[in-house]
């Protein structure tokens, strides 16, 4: 870990919101990962956010947009989710996923094989194309012309649209996961 987490009281009131803001959403929106510490400090991609607010605070308004704004099946987003954590080998991205992907339905063993890097043989359409577009674009190349059409015909312009901005933002989350070498939480007892 290269970036401590920093303590609810060593924030200014204006990060201290901020760091208040997302334990509100995390306990409310994904109560099962744990996101903080002992001392109530977060964990995850949350200490770079908070250590460096001029490009941390945006990126969390995105990922903010991303989550309200969603209209693709959680199964769908979960599979993209778990897709780019693999391909970007982001343990905390595939801890948390792991477990919202269980939570949006995905099997243990769906959930098992996109953690392994793998296409599971039983995805719907719509998740499995979720799969392809990620893997397509953290290629670094351009979405093939079949690939961009199957999605749109199966998500629709929005839904696509939505999807590459999915695989973007948490791609950014597992950069800086990375970067920062930022663990998982250890296991309960």
């Amino acid at each position: 870990m290269r970036l401590r987490p920093l303590p609810p009281d060593s924030l200014s009131p204006a990060l201290r919101s901020v760091h208040d803001t997302i334990v509100g959403l995390m306990v409310r929106k994904q109560p099962q990962i744990v996101a903080e510490d002992t001392d109530g400090a977060l964990i995850g991609p949350f200490p770079a956010m908070l250590h460096f607010p001029a490009f941390g605070i945006p990126a969390l308004q995105f990922l903010a947009a991303i989550g309200t704004e969603a209209k693709l099946p959680p199964p769908v987003r979960e599979t993209a989710i778990l897709t780019v954590g693999a391909r970007l080998n982001a343990r905390y991205e595939l801890y948390a996923h792991e477990i919202m992907g269980a939570v949006a339905g995905l099997t243990e063993a769906q959930i098992a094989t996109l953690a392994a890097g793998r296409r599971p043989a039983d995805l719907s359409n719509e998740a499995g194309i979720a799969h392809d577009v990620a893997n397509a674009l953290l290629d670094g190349r351009i979405l093939p012309a079949s690939t961009f059409e199957r999605a749109t015909a199966l998500l629709g312009r929005e839904g696509t649209g939505e999807l590459v901005f999915l695989i973007g933002g948490y791609a950014l989350i597992a950069m800086v996961l990375n970067a920062f070498d930022m663990p998982v939480p250890e296991p309960l007892p």
